[in-house]
């Protein structure tokens, strides 16, 4: 299996001492991450560049982590949405979820199992393709 391409990640959390363990450990993975503390610095990040994924994370207020989905993906819809400490399976705009207390090792790797535009070879997605 081809190692995962380097995403471009904006990772919001409402606790900047969490949003910077947490950001470093996604770097140290192999990712390029953004960090944005609260609901206005994602929105603002959200307005000024694009991401291959947006990481929500638990100490967002829960009303931030079903709001934010929405914002993402208005801004741009092939963007991704994880939520951290939620049940987004019955979101429409969530991509992938985690549950409460989940490891931040299970994040990475909910991260490696998404299909994010451009993170899949050329080669494995013509051959997925020719499949149809």
């Amino acid at each position: 299996m081809a190692k995962a391409a380097k995403l471009k990640i904006l990772y919001g959390e409402g606790d900047a001492e969490v949003l910077a363990g947490q950001a470093s450990t996604i770097e140290k993975a192999g990712h390029s991450v953004q960090q944005a503390t609260g609901r206005k610095a994602v929105e603002e990040a959200l307005r000024k560049g694009a991401f291959d994924l947006v990481v929500l994370g638990p100490t967002l207020s829960r009303n931030d982590r079903h709001h934010l989905p929405y914002m993402v993906k208005k801004a741009n819809k092939a963007t991704n949405v994880l939520v951290m400490h939620a049940d987004g399976s019955r979101h429409p705009y969530v991509d992938a979820c985690t549950d409460t207390g989940a490891s931040l090792e299970t994040v990475l790797t909910k991260i490696a199992s998404l299909h994010i535009a451009g993170t899949i070879p050329a080669v494995a997605a013509a051959a997925a393709g020719a499949g149809r």
